[in-house]
């Protein structure tokens, strides 16, 4: 009986770990050594990337709801103590798209949660 060999499965890992490293520069696109080392570096930048996206978004969602708060003559953690205590439940994400796309809407939920601390 034939002895098998690990040749194809040995090409396929290989060409998985290129296919990946198309379109980086020099040898790390061309040679499997450099290539897995450089795939296996910027498989760890995307998982840190992905969880950086989401504390920036948030950081901007309150930036803007701020924004909107101050010209409405309320702080930001005011605002937000008010729509609790108001049993107001929107997270900051749809408050900040109600704060840049309709500022009429936003003016009257800093109202209701001014009454709400009164």
């Amino acid at each position: 009986m034939a002895r098998a060999k690990g040749a194809l499965a040995t090409r396929k890992r290989r060409n998985k770990v290129l296919k990946l490293a198309k379109g980086y520069y020099g040898s790390k696109s061309k040679l499997f050594r450099t290539a897995k080392q450089a795939v296996m570096k910027s498989g760890n930048y995307a998982y840190v990337g992905r969880r950086l996206k989401k504390r920036d978004f948030r950081r901007l969602w309150i930036t803007r709801i701020s924004a909107a708060c101050k010209l409405n003559g309320m702080n930001y953690s005011t605002f937000i103590n008010g729509l609790k205590k108001a049993n107001i439940n929107l997270n900051r994400k749809m408050l900040s798209e109600i704060a840049v796309s309709d500022p009429e809407a936003f003016t009257a939920l800093t109202e209701k949660a001014k009454a709400a601390l009164q």
